[in-house]
């Protein structure tokens, strides 16, 4: 799972960063809102651990910034302001969960489970970009209008891309999200459905295309004429 930590202390970033990745999280630490947006916008995160209290951009302002631009990373406020007042205007910026100062790293990595097991705040049924409309609960993909036929895994594939439009989705992400973080799975095997996905869009002259990002993994994009 990805995680995004944003945290102006520097000793409590560090240590966040550090206790996070030693339970096996893949974390990306930035200090302020400003980053969180710029590293939002970059790559897919599943959770954004967010401190409340930041000079220029609060954790409420970066909430509410983060869902209307319509990205599903599910955020946990962490803040020392307990009134209820508080955590309720947390919540309504779009939060999901809210952990209050001080805390133990315990609690913290528990919620942490538990948002992933939830689905992205405001997930829609149905995914539409370009031409490509993805329905969750029909599970069914149609470009232009038509049914196109797809795999369980092929459906589950397009889907997470979609959900992330525009940034890259790492390949254990990708693992973890379509083939349940199986370490039996051959890695090659991500390649081989992007393939099959590529194919599918291209024979459909979809307004859509998957990129591969050297190094990093790969993106849905909107194509440009």
């Amino acid at each position: 799972m990805r995680l995004l930590v944003v945290e102006d202390d520097d000793e409590m970033r560090a240590l966040m960063e550090r206790g996070l990745a030693a339970e096996g999280y893949r974390v990306t630490a930035v200090e302020n809102g400003v980053e969180a947006l710029i590293a939002l916008g970059e790559q897919a995160y599943d959770i954004a651990v967010v401190d409340v209290m930041m000079p220029g951009m609060s954790g409420f302002e970066l909430a509410r910034r983060v869902r209307e631009r319509e990205d599903p990373v599910r955020i946990l406020l962490v803040t020392a302001r307990d009134a209820v007042d508080d955590r309720v205007f947390g919540l309504d910026a779009g939060a999901d969960d809210y952990l209050t100062k001080p805390f133990a790293f315990a609690e913290l990595t528990a919620r942490l489970r538990a948002l992933g097991r939830r689905e992205p705040t405001g997930a829609p049924r149905t995914i539409e970009v370009g031409d490509v409309a993805i329905d969750s609960e029909a599970r069914r993909v149609s470009i232009k209008g038509q049914r196109v036929a797809m795999s369980p895994t092929e459906f589950a594939l397009l889907r997470l891309l979609a959900r992330s439009v525009g940034a890259v989705v790492d390949r254990p992400k990708i693992l973890e999200e379509v083939w349940d973080g199986s370490q039996h799975v051959d890695p090659n095997v991500v390649e081989q459905y992007i393939s099959y996905l590529r194919k599918k869009l291209v024979a459909q002259q979809a307004t859509v295309a998957i990129s591969t990002v050297r190094g990093r993994g790969y993106r849905l994009d909107l194509v440009t004429t």
